[in-house]
């Protein structure tokens, strides 16, 4: 048995039914993400077993792109939990067949409350669609599991159709990274864009000299500040920069004289600077622009406070 071209069938088969929804969506598609979108509430998903699973997934994704979202489970929600549901609030139930008894226990009170009730299933003929104000087709023709039983093709079709839902949103409301990251503060994403650079700049024993110095402390100096550069300043401003890599350089190209060169003979002229109020996705676009893995950081006259490396970032 051919263990990997059973995995490319199943790709085949679910991929096939994820292009298929497209020939299946109808107005309600746009009608639903404009309710959501003016809505004043939250954008409540419910349903059952495996449903249920890929709903509270879709919640998850909404509630970090922007729409205030969470997942409630129908059993729970029959034993008390409706009271969770306010009257502003858009609902999301989620059934394949459209039959789930613990999902079609929860339209009474939908309807008496007034919720806009948005259905997900793959039959629009089914109780479920025919009881929702907008129903949004998840069919698929053909499961992934060789015994047409257990939810394969369906479930990436119902978690496809989540992330149109997400998708649509974060582009009606202009959502940027900016706004993705106040959601995700643990996240490298997050760290980057609402860290500054002061937060993480080396500051204490920065490795500097002036411009008369000999090879051999700007050696020392590189070595002791364990930065791979020196820094080379002039009334405390700075004037350039001295790599490791320069050492090695001007050691091969000026092998006979290189003992007797001084910082101002090797250094670079005008190096990257960042102010250290900056984020760190600022840091780490300008480096990546220049193809360089450290920036000094000034204040604002310009005086060097530390240096940033693209490993702090």
């Amino acid at each position: 048995m051919d263990i990997n071209s059973i995995a490319k069938e199943v790709f085949a088969i679910e991929s096939q039914e994820i292009a298929n929804l497209s020939r299946l969506l109808t107005d309600d598609f746009a009608k639903s993400i404009e309710a959501i979108y003016k809505s004043r509430g939250k954008f409540i998903i419910s349903g059952m077993g495996k449903s249920g699973i890929i709903g509270k997934k879709i919640a998850a994704t909404l509630a970090s792109t922007g729409t205030p979202s969470f997942f409630l489970h129908p059993g729970e929600a029959y034993h008390g939990d409706l009271g969770m549901i306010e009257k502003e609030d858009i609902i999301l139930l989620i059934s394949n067949s459209g039959e789930t008894d613990e999902v079609l226990k929860l339209i009474p009170f939908l309807k008496s409350q007034q919720n806009t009730i948005i259905s997900m299933s793959g039959n629009p003929d089914s109780t479920l669609a025919q009881n929702t104000n907008y129903h949004l087709n998840i069919a698929v023709e053909h499961e992934a599991c060789p015994l047409q039983l257990a939810p394969t093709s369906s479930t990436t079709a119902t978690l496809v159709m989540g992330d149109a839902i997400a998708v649509a949103l974060m582009k009606l409301r202009g959502f940027k990274d900016e706004n993705f990251a106040m959601f995700h503060p643990g996240g490298s994403l997050g760290r980057r864009l609402l860290t500054t650079v002061e937060s993480v700049m080396k500051k204490e024993n920065l490795p500097i000299c002036k411009k008369t110095a000999g090879v051999k402390d700007v050696i020392h100096h590189i070595t002791d500040g364990k930065c791979g550069l020196v820094v080379v300043l002039e009334d405390k401003k700075i004037v350039g920069i001295i790599t490791d890599g320069d050492i090695r350089r001007f050691m091969e190209s000026k092998e006979e004289e290189f003992f007797s060169l001084y910082a101002q003979d090797m250094m670079t002229q005008n190096p990257k600077t960042i102010q250290s109020s900056e984020k760190l996705v600022a840091a780490n676009e300008m480096m990546s622009q220049s193809k360089i893995n450290s920036l000094l950081v000034v204040n604002e006259d310009q005086e060097l406070v530390g240096i940033v490396q693209l490993y702090d970032l």
